[in-house]
């Protein structure tokens, strides 16, 4: 990917965004928006020419030009008395061959504290799936070695998951971000494999990972439930909102490009039309909404977060 360097000094934190669902509040971390470079290098087939022809994109999921929005960032939520955070981002001093991730500067953690989930106080962290940016703050730097940053957290992740990556042959980029943000975690004890069936496992009560393979073999959704009320965070089953109007839109770092088509497919089929809210890993603000249809495809309507002094419920 050729992109400028996204370094970005720490700022004030803001009021967390976030969603209710049923009793569950489901707080935003953000960390870092990504360059505009970087739809036309994820989603290569996403062309300026194709967003165009969804105006619903416009103006939050893409400009008037056809460049995509889009962002870096967790999400964060306390269920069945455990507080839990889904996937960890890109991370602060990390090497990466891609020049929007390298050594990043980034006040996450103050968000993250602010949201009431100091990294002490985290139980859980959930990683959709082992790929750099999504994994980064696995760890931190501390006296020159990365240690893990949830010192008190079991890190879940699906078997099928790990057990992928231990048989590819990574090229040295790969290799580099395994020992800084994954076998730190495996050393400690830290990491916990799941196995996950067709149908999802539950984690805890409200809490489920629900298997959407095709992006890696292992990836994970989850699934949030309360009060009749349910939310399904992404990974990176899905990039974009421009996925939902033309779903044949694949990425190209996924690994199985066929099943990942199918599995986007499956997924917002199942969605379409119910009150279920979509919260998209890499969804720029609003980052939320229903899956509606739109013709043969889909598109997002939006369901912006809102501050925490705000009271707000998912559809």
């Amino acid at each position: 990917m050729s992109s400028s360097a996204s370094t970005t000094q720490p700022t004030t934190p803001a009021a967390t965004p976030s969603w209710t669902v049923g009793d569950l509040t489901v707080h935003r971390i953000d960390e870092v928006p990504l360059p505009p470079e970087t739809g036309p290098w994820l989603l290569p087939g996403a062309t300026p020419d194709t967003v165009a022809q969804h105006h619903w994109l416009q103006p939050h999921f893409a400009d008037g030009a056809g460049v995509l929005h889009l962002a870096s960032q967790s999400f964060a939520l306390s269920v069945g008395g455990l507080r839990v955070l889904v996937d960890t981002g890109i991370g602060n001093g990390k090497t990466r061959a891609n020049p929007a991730w390298h050594d990043l500067r980034t006040d996450y953690l103050q968000r993250l504290t602010a949201a009431g989930f100091a990294p002490h106080l985290v139980d859980v962290v959930v990683l959709t799936h082992l790929h750099a940016d999504h994994v980064g703050w696995n760890t931190r730097e501390h006296r020159g070695e990365w240690v893990p940053t949830f010192p008190n957290a079991r890190y879940v992740t699906s078997r099928a998951e790990r057990e992928f990556w231990a048989g590819y042959a990574m090229d040295e980029p790969r290799r580099q971000m395994f020992r800084d943000s994954v076998h730190p975690v495996e050393d400690a004890g830290l990491l916990d494999l799941v196995d996950v069936p067709s149908k999802g496992t539950e984690l805890a009560a409200g809490l489920r990972l629900v298997p959407t393979p095709g992006h890696t073999p292992g990836h994970l959704a989850v699934e949030i439930g309360s009060g009749g009320a349910t939310a399904l965070i992404t990974g990176d089953c899905l990039h974009h909102p421009v996925q939902l109007a033309d779903p044949t839109l694949g990425s190209c770092v996924d690994i199985d490009p066929e099943q990942a088509r199918a599995t986007r497919r499956a997924l917002l089929s199942e969605l379409a039309d119910r009150d279920t809210l979509l919260l998209g890993t890499h969804f720029p603000p609003p980052t939320g909404g229903r899956v509606v249809t739109d013709g043969d495809a889909y598109r997002l309507l939006p369901v912006p977060a809102v501050a925490p002094s705000s009271t707000h419920r998912a559809p």
